[in-house]
């Protein structure tokens, strides 16, 4: 027979396994293959409360397995469930596990039950727990009225709970309305039947909704009780009339409201009982009342509490041990104490235990003929009852077997058969709970088999134990021997460890211990063996370790870590801060031998660990940083010799954190004005720790006091006490004094208050002082609150007034205040400029002229003047309150400025008005001029149509901007030949009333560079550019075709084939370079004036770009896929000048921006053509 392994890799570190694992297998129980016959094994169920959502699905599970696969029934609630005649329950296939549809119409209440599992093979029968199905239960809160709870302060109070009975119980909580939780204390907490108890209730403890809610969590609702309303009052709020006509009963409690030793809540008297079952949580609770508030403790009478399994919760009312036992009874007392008094409460524990295992039954395979025994040893208080089941029935009953004899919680076999195969059942029972173990009996004759893998390697670090598996299984028992090598006897055991199980252990495995290893395993029915081997390796060594290190915040550190390790293992090395991962910041930097730390923080202070890991083996080493820090803040601060002006402030020093204060800050809080809010006030010294403080009046001071190191500024300490200064006259007069008028008949007076630290005083106030700059009168004054402007209303418009505003309080006036000078209110201008005269610069800019108006007209402040210009084309489609108008505004007092981006050739109406702060005056009569004729743009697209073997003709559509009257159009064209040279270029004159032209005696097959573009009487316009190609003679590609066919002509063709293939080649290459063909620089050479590129200025024609580069002609245009080119806009527009239509000016009037035209320029002779020539004329032009 083998005892349980686990399984195990191909390659297993044997050094790395722990010794107990082995030992524990060695206990184990026995498992059979499953190749071989066997009785069921249940191996999966459902728990023996099991509690279910009524919402889903019921899963009751039941797995087994044996050989032949078991067959599984069910019981509920002891009978038969027969699961065919209930639609609702299916079996898994292959598995016992149940499913129960009640989400489809079922209910979960009709399948509450007892259910038992068996699983039956012809070997035996297993069965499960009784497994008790219930569904979850959440029920709603019964309705009740609660009446409002009224308490004088310092009475004691339980607000009560009382859930609704769920299934689980519900856990408890207290919220109020904003589902925030409600804060407990020493003084107020919930106990542990969830009531709030409140030792004594304080006026903050009102409010109307102290509600507690009850979570369920199998079902996921939460269900609120009705909300409870507390008032708090103290005793002197009570009416003399109202507490002389309450009883005490009336209001809430009989406890006496002042200070009064502690008494219990809960538990009631002096002594209680408890009882807990073993494993469990033992939870103690006391929870007392009285004033001041309780402190409770805890002992335990006859010992000492548990050191690693006591807590302390809720505020100490609540002792919890965990795992609890039976030498955790006794008695436990808790005490509860403040100033007044001492009491003690006692409570006796019982620790019951439900049934445990001391040893469970194991399963048992013997041979025909051998011995054995089924041992059943539980534990409990009670102490259980041990009963047996053969096969799911009880042994009495059970058929008899004359091998087995029963001797209480053993069963013992004599020479057993095949027959005697059963699945055995021990139930161990008390009042508190079952344990329900099965173990089969298994006869069988099988010779040995080994299960370990062959030729398994086994890698161990020197001086470490080996373990070296050899699983077995065989009936009768086999033995097991182990050999080392081919040759020699078997080992033996005063330097090897031979464990029952078959494993071989080496306690110290050294270099000579390598090699193969043979384990053999024999009984009378025959032999088996299987083969290991064994490698032992150098460990892993840290010979260079992390050294202990203190930095500075800021700065970087760095700790080394060098590894010596075996040649045949990969080490991997990782670092640790303080056993966790390092921060996942980029400040720390692993690198292969040392960890860099940059910019170090106060938090990266602590226990840096080097890890190198192999397969087999890992070492560490560790050192500490420290982190010199900012100081820690001072305490215990002091006022004293307080003053009206002044006060002596003293203070404790906290921390230095290893690096000397060098001054202390001191800041200040007003509560009165600015609460909340601090102030710098001095500093003095490290070495100080008094400071004398200057004060201001009526200020409501703290003081807080900050250290400072080299490392920085400690956090601000606690507050001092409050110190109220007597109050004096303002020492100050508001800032930012100005008059400004907001309609034409007033004048707003606005001013910077004063803040609360500079009213010096209560009652702050404002005097308000004004007249006329250039007038007799008397100031004018009135008192106002504490308010930032007033408005005087009944003035002239926009008038100089000179004005003051002083501060005054309850105690006096502020010293006399400046005086400043502000305006009345401004009103629109009533004149407009005259003499408006415009001169024409050209034909998109024109200069205006104005006279200024009088400035007393103007009635407020000159901003500028604004022109409206618009331009009457068009204007009888359309009516002219819908004109666009455009604006330009001048600054200041500018009498002319410029209009750009106007339209050519067009008739245009302006007038200019004066502004102020206000708005506009009246505008000037209006003035007409007329812009002069300027060049077109390009027309608006160029297409090539019908060509045939000798013409092409042209459809073009006029510009879209003529900017005058077109006098004709001119056409330039030139051929390009196979090597994308240009030809001669001819220019053609066309009459401005055509929109189509067809060019006549062309050559065939030839691709042609048209240049068109139109004319006014200013000049010409930007062009358009287009290619087109002539069609192929047919006759002579029919000639070509028939020469190719002869046979003499064949070699020929051959040998130009290859030199057009090479020429080709040469092309490509050059233009992948993104160089151009030397045609320009041979034209350069040997000028033609016919054919002489134009230059910019003259508007003739440029460079012509290779298409390959994926550029567009210079100053040109590319033809579209629709044969189709538009036209390039190059209007004039105020956008050029950076203001749009608002645009502003220099102080001469010039306009802030360059003008400049924008126009396409030709293309020049001498280019590469966009298109790649055709077969047929790259063969003409090389013939």
């Amino acid at each position: 027979m083998q005892l349980e392994i686990m399984p195990r890799k191909k390659r297993l570190s044997a050094g790395r396994v722990p010794l107990i694992l082995f030992l524990c297998q060695m206990i184990s129980a026995l498992d059979v293959p499953l190749d071989l016959v066997q009785p069921p094994t249940i191996t999966q169920q459902s728990p023996k409360d099991y509690i279910v959502d009524p919402r889903e699905n019921i899963v009751i599970q039941c797995e087994a397995k044996g050989k032949p696969p078991p067959s599984f029934s069910w019981t509920r609630n002891g009978t038969h469930f027969d699961i065919d005649k209930d639609p609702l329950v299916t079996m898994k296939a292959g598995l016992g596990t149940l499913i129960i549809n009640i989400m489809g119409e079922g209910k979960a209440e009709t399948y509450e039950g007892v259910y038992q599992c068996t699983a039956r093979n012809e070997r035996g029968a297993a069965i499960s727990n009784n497994i008790v199905v219930r569904p979850s239960r959440s029920p709603l809160w019964t309705k009740e009225k609660l009446e409002p709870i009224t308490l004088r302060s310092g009475q004691s109070l339980i607000l009560p709970c009382r859930p609704p009975v769920g299934l689980p119980p519900a856990i408890i909580f207290w919220m109020d309305n904003s589902f925030q939780r409600l804060p407990q204390s020493e003084r107020v907490s919930q106990g542990l039947n969830g009531d709030l108890y409140f030792s004594n209730v304080l006026p903050e403890d009102s409010r109307e909704d102290y509600i507690c809610y009850a979570r369920f969590n199998h079902t996921q609702t939460i269900q609120q009780k009705q909300p409870i309303s507390l008032k708090v009052v103290l005793v002197d709020e009570l009416n003399d009339t109202i507490a002389a006509n309450l009883s005490d009963t009336e209001v809430y409690g009989a406890k006496s409201s002042r200070e009064r030793p502690p008494t219990f809540l809960t538990p009631q008297g002096n002594a209680s009982n408890k009882e807990e079952l073993r494993g469990n949580v033992l939870s103690l609770e006391c929870i007392a009342e009285g004033l001041p508030t309780p402190i409770i403790y805890w002992i335990k009478e006859d010992g000492t509490l548990p050191t690693n399994r006591t807590f302390y919760r809720n505020f100490q009312k609540t002792l919890q041990i965990t795992q609890v036992s039976e030498a955790d009874s006794g008695k436990y007392q808790c005490i509860a104490k403040n100033a007044l008094g001492v009491i003690h409460h006692t409570i006796s524990v019982t620790v019951k235990a439900a049934p445990y295992w001391i040893m469970a039954p194991q399963n048992l395979v013997l041979s025909p003929g051998e011995d054995g025994a089924l041992v059943c040893r539980a534990n409990g208080n009670p102490k259980p009852r041990i009963s047996w089941l053969s096969n799911g029935v009880p042994i009495e009953i059970a058929p008899d077997d004359p091998s087995r004899k029963i001797n209480g919680d053993t069963i013992i076999f004599s020479s057993v058969q095949e027959r005697s195969s059963a699945v055995y059942q021990c139930n161990a029972s008390n009042e508190y709970g079952y344990l329900l173990g099965n173990a089969f009996v298994n006869v069988l004759a099988e010779p040995p088999r080994i299960l370990t893998s062959e030729n398994t390697l086994y890698q161990v670090i020197a001086n470490r134990p080996a373990l070296l598996d050899c699983a077995f299984f065989g009936s009768p028992l086999p033995t097991i021997e182990w050999f080392k090598g081919t040759k020699g006897s078997a080992l033996r055991e005063d330097t090897y460890v031979l464990h029952e199980n078959g494993t071989l252990e080496i306690p110290v495995a050294q270099k000579d211990s390598t090699g193969t290893y043979t384990c053999v395993a024999r009984n009378k029915l025959g032999m088996a063996k299987n083969e290991v081997h064994l490698e032992i390796k150098d460990p892993t060594r840290i010979i260079k370790q992390p050294e202990y290190a203190v930095v500075q915040r800021g700065s970087t550190v760095s700790f080394e870590c060098k590894v010596k390790h075996d040649h045949t293992l990969i080490p991997t090395v990782i670092w640790l801060k303080d056993n966790g991962e390092l921060p996942s910041d980029g400040r720390f930097t692993v690198d292969k031998d040392q960890l860099v730390v940059a910019d170090v923080s106060d938090s990266d202070g602590g226990t840096y660990t080097c890890v190198a890991n192999t397969t087999l083996d890992d070492v560490s080493a560790s050192a500490v940083l420290s982190v010199v820090d900012v100081p820690n803040p001072p305490f215990d601060l002091e006022l004293t010799d307080q003053l009206d002006k002044s006060v002596q402030l003293s203070w404790t020093p906290g921390d230095d954190n290893n690096s000397p204060i060098t001054k202390f800050i001191i800041e200040y809080e007003d509560a009165m004005h600015e609460a909340g809010l601090w102030h710098h006030q001095t500093e003095v010294p490290g070495t100080q720790t008094t400071a004398q403080l200057k004060l201001s009046p009526y200020v409501n001071y703290s003081f807080r006091v900050m250290a400072e190191n080299s490392l920085g500024r400690s956090l601000p300490s606690e507050a001092s006490e409050q110190y109220l200064t007597k109050a004096a006259e303002p020492d100050k007069n508001p800032m930012t004094v100005e008059g400004l008028g907001s309609e034409p008949d007033n004048l707003v007076i606005t001013w910077q208050p004063l803040n609360g630290f500079e009213s010096n005083g209560p009652g702050l106030q404002y005097k308000v002082s004004w007249r006329q700059k250039d007038g007799d009168d008397e100031w004018t004054s009135v008192v106002v609150a504490n308010v930032s402007k007033y408005i005087v209303s009944g003035t002239p418009t926009f008038v100089p007034y000179l004005i003051k505003v002083q501060a005054l309080n309850d105690v006096g006036f502020a010293p006399e205040p400046a005086v400043v000078m502000g305006h009345s209110g401004e009103d629109l201008p009533m004149v407009a400029p005259g003499n408006v005269h415009v001169t024409v610069v050209n034909s998109t800019l024109a200069e205006v002229h104005w006279d200024p108006v009088p400035l007393k007209s103007v009635r407020g402040h000159l901003q500028g003047y604004r022109i409206y210009y618009w331009t009457d084309q068009n204007s009888s489609k359309r009516n002219r309150r819908h004109i666009e108008k455009k604006i330009l505004t001048f600054q200041g007092s500018k009498t002319h400025g410029m209009l750009p981006g106007l339209e050519p050739f067009s008739h245009y109406t302006l007038n200019v008005r004066v502004v102020n702060g206000k708005g506009e005056g009246p505008a000037s009569p209006d003035r007409v001029f007329h812009t002069p004729e300027g060049v077109p743009s390009a027309p608006s697209s160029l297409k090539i149509v019908n060509p045939t073997l000798d013409s092409l003709t042209l459809e073009w559509d006029p510009p879209s901007h003529p900017n005058g009257i077109l006098t004709e159009y001119t056409l330039k064209y030139q051929p390009i030949n196979s090597t994308h040279e240009l030809g001669p270029l001819v220019d053609l004159k066309i009459p401005a009333n055509k929109t189509r032209w067809t060019l006549k005696n062309l050559n065939f097959s030839t691709r042609y560079k048209f240049y068109f573009y139109a004319q006014t009487s200013a000049g010409s316009g930007s062009q358009i550019t287009e290619e087109a190609v002539t069609t192929v003679d047919e006759a002579m590609a029919s000639r070509q075709v028939d020469i190719a066919t002869q046979g003499w002509f064949i070699g020929l063709m051959c040998a130009v084939a290859l030199l057009i293939l090479i020429l080709l080649i040469v092309c490509f290459i050059r233009r992948n370079k993104g160089g151009k063909y030397p045609v320009k620089e041979k034209e350069d050479a040997h000028p033609d004036p016919e054919i002489q590129p134009m230059k910019e200025d003259d508007g003739t024609f440029g460079e012509y770009s290779d298409a390959e580069d994926h550029k567009p002609l210079k100053k040109g245009s590319r033809t579209p896929s629709d044969r189709t080119v538009k036209k390039e806009d190059s209007d004039d527009s105020l956008v050029d000048y950076g203001e749009g239509v608002n645009g502003q000016f220099n102080e001469d009037g010039s306009f802030i921006g360059q003008y400049s035209g924008k126009k396409e320029k030709e293309p020049a002779e001498g280019n590469e053509s966009s298109e790649a020539p055709s077969p047929v004329n790259a063969m003409n032009s090389f013939v």
